[in-house]
């Protein structure tokens, strides 16, 4: 894989998540329950936006020399999560793919339209640092992989979950 190839996966994958997001738009929907379990749209893009910090912060790290090792112990993680505010997502100490409760906790009291303001700027700040990588950076620190783990693969994973409730919703209301 290569940075262009990267960016219009990414850019494709992006454009999807956002026509669905503005699909269901209206505040109600946005906020109702049942998605996944208990969780809402919104839970759900808290979620994006925290798995998008993630890398971003990474990226950061990548493009002023600075090193990240992921959590090996419950102690470094849970520092982790103290420093930064969100789940060190590559530790293997944490489960893979399973929504994470600190988030519900740092988002419920936070409306929609601040989280999607938030995520479209982590987003920016994605893309303006792929721009500022080299190639052999990007290889050196497996970012083809890790962009796409943190970014349109969590795109897709929530893409699908609303979609199937969406059906779920049209069929009870007939």
């Amino acid at each position: 894989m290569n940075k262009i190839l990267l960016l219009e996966r990414l850019q494709d994958e992006r454009d999807r998540f956002e026509l669905l997001l503005n699909r269901i738009g209206f505040t109600r929907q946005l906020t109702m329950r049942g998605v996944i379990g208990g969780l809402t749209v919104k839970d759900l893009l808290a979620e994006v936006l925290t798995h998008e910090q993630f890398i971003a912060d990474r990226l950061s790290e990548i493009l002023h020399g600075e090193t990240y090792a992921p959590s090996a112990s419950f102690t470094a993680l849970e520092n982790f999560q103290r420093e930064y505010n969100y789940p060190d997502y590559e530790s293997s100490l944490l489960e893979k793919d399973k929504f994470h409760p600190l988030i519900l906790d740092l988002y419920k009291n936070i409306e929609f339209d601040e989280i999607a303001s938030q995520e479209l700027a982590v987003y920016t700040s994605i893309l303006e640092s792929i721009d500022k990588l080299t190639h052999h950076q990007c290889l050196d620190h497996d970012l083809y992989h890790r962009i796409a783990e943190h970014t349109y693969r969590p795109y897709r994973r929530t893409s699908i979950a609303i979609h199937q409730w969406l059906k779920r919703i049209a069929s009870e209301l007939k």
